[in-house]
């Protein structure tokens, strides 16, 4: 696990057993987060909604991305889902999100990619690793 996994990991309160820490790269989006401040310059969120947990697109997603486990961390990722539209989550709202979908948000902060399918783990690796901040990363 990466320190800043491990970072996040304390930061929101999940340092407290080993299970927890190593199930960071995959959180519920709380239906009262406003934003993404606390991932701001440390982490590159992947967000995927679904109208439900038993969603095809959601189980192909989190599939896709659990088998890429280890690419997920070596790229700061953490992947924060919302499968409750019904729960009327403020960033779900804030986003517009209707149905599946998954977004890729920077370290900056901002959404770099958006689509109503599911991403193939080589196109969200390619779009971080053309990344300027990404670049740098590689290079140290």
């Amino acid at each position: 696990m990466t320190a800043i996994v491990k970072k996040l990991a304390v930061a929101l309160g999940l340092a407290g057993s080993a299970a927890a820490a190593d199930n960071a790269l995959f959180l519920r989006l709380s239906p009262d987060r406003e934003d993404l401040e606390a991932y701001r310059w440390s982490a590159r969120p992947v967000l995927v909604f679904a109208p439900d947990s038993d969603d095809a697109h959601y189980a192909d997603q989190i599939a896709l991305l659990r088998a890429a486990e280890a690419g997920l961390a070596e790229r700061d990722i953490v992947v924060l889902t919302d499968t409750a539209p019904h729960e009327k989550g403020r960033l779900r709202a804030a986003l517009a999100v209707d149905g599946f979908e998954v977004l890729l948000v920077g370290k900056d902060g901002g959404v770099k990619l958006r689509q109503e399918t599911p991403l193939s783990v080589d196109d969200l690796f390619a779009t971080i690793d053309a990344m300027p901040m990404r670049q740098r990363e590689m290079a140290n």
